[in-house]
This record gives C-alpha cells, structure tokens and sequence, in this order.
C-alpha cells in the first residue's frame, strides 16, 4: 500500500505493508520503520481527543479512525500555523472560545436540568476541540478574526442552557465576526467527526439574534442603510 504524507512543501510517498489499517497505525509504522523524524500528533486513539485530525485527499478525518486506502494523500490541517509534517498549532482558533464567551458566564445555581433539558444541546457537548470544522471553513481561510464552527457552536450550546442569566451578553458578542459572517456553506458539518451541524447552531443563533433586535449588517448595506437595516437593536 502507498501513501503520500505531506512534508515541508513536498508529498512524500511511503509503501507499507500493511491493509485495513487506521491512518494513526500507518503513520506509527512509518515513523517505527521507514522515518523516524516524521511527526504527527494523537492522543486517545479513541476518536475523543481530537489531536489526530488532518486531511486526507483534501477532507478533514481523525487519523485514528480512518482506514488508509492504496494511493491516499496526507497533509495538516489547513487554517492553522504548521509547526512540522502534520503538527498544527490550534491556538488561535481554540481562542476563539474566549473571545466568543462560550461558557457559562453567569448561571443560576438553583436550576435544575431534567433529561428534556439535556437533551437541547446534549450533541453539541460531544465538540471534541479538534478543528477540522475551521480547516474546512472558507470564511476562516479569509477572516481569522472570524469566531468560526465549534465556537458558535459552543455559544449556542450555553446559550440554549436554562442555567445561564445572561445569554443576551452572548448575543452581543457574536454580532461582530460571528453569525452574520457565516455563509452557511455547511462544510463545517460534513467534517464534523461527532456529526454536529455548526450551521444549524449559527442559523439558531441568527434566530436568537433577530428576536433580541440584530440584523444582518450587510442586509442593511445592500439597502444603502438608512432603512432600519443597520445591524444594531432597536426595541
């Protein structure tokens, strides 16, 4: 079997033999056997950790849980420094969590969940961090100040949270660089290793946005302003 690993600016080409392998397993063999400098990251090997995402013949995959085919093509993530081979540094799109404010900022303590409550954003708890969903996202790749996927997502999950006083803050926060930036594309969901729809949560939070006063900004712009369509809330 041959697979291309992306190193430096070149493809490089690795035989091994070895079938119905996991990418984890063959990059293991490789550095054991063939490249001892090639360096790649990974964790759980469980599809948990997330810090064995990269792409593989240009779709983002958890290298764990891919099984390699004759002729496939390996590179890093995109959107994201290179540190060498396959190593990422997610820093700044892991930043995007703080400056989004997903988490809860103030919640009521006396709240109790039952199961149906649970349930509202039980899936977008399983976000394992792992950043395929910012390599896939074409906004991003031109916007880094763009909030991005799994922070929205994240917005959405406290926000749709009955424990949490004060989900209007949230709303403010993602008006810039945030849900109205998003060109619902939905590449961020067809990466997504948990199945989570970041599109689905952002056109949620444009709901949210909308019945809180905010509007689309560049719905305004195309109006020449002046018509009520200026982005900003009016109550």
């Amino acid at each position: 079997m041959k697979v291309s690993i992306k190193r430096e600016f070149d493809f490089i080409e690795y035989e091994v033999d070895m079938s119905d392998a996991t990418l984890l397993e063959i990059l293991h063999e490789i550095k054991t056997n063939q490249e001892n400098s090639l360096a790649y990251s990974s964790g759980c090997r469980s599809s948990v950790c997330g810090s064995c995402a990269v792409r593989v013949n240009e779709k983002e995959v958890l290298a764990c849980s891919y099984k390699v085919q004759d002729g496939d093509r390996v590179e890093p993530l995109k959107n994201v420094e290179i540190i060498r081979d396959l190593v990422v540094n997610m820093d700044k799109a892991l930043e995007t969590n703080a400056r989004a404010k997903s988490w809860l900022a103030e919640f009521n303590k006396e709240t109790v969940l039952n199961h149906e409550d649970e349930k509202i954003n039980a899936l977008q708890s399983d976000c394992i961090l792992c950043g395929s969903c910012y390599s896939a996202c074409p906004v991003y790749a031109v916007n880094e100040e763009f909030l991005g996927p799994f922070s929205l997502t994240g917005v959405w999950k406290y926000v749709s949270d009955k424990r949490e006083l004060n989900a209007a803050q949230k709303i403010e926060t993602i008006q810039t660089n945030g849900v109205w930036d998003c060109t619902l594309c939905n590449e961020c969901t067809l990466v997504c290793p948990q199945g989570i729809s970041s599109k689905a949560d952002i056109e949620k939070l444009r709901m949210k946005s909308s019945m809180a006063g905010y509007s689309d900004p560049n719905f305004g712009q195309s109006f020449g302003g002046g018509f009520g369509f200026d982005g900003t809330p009016s109550f």
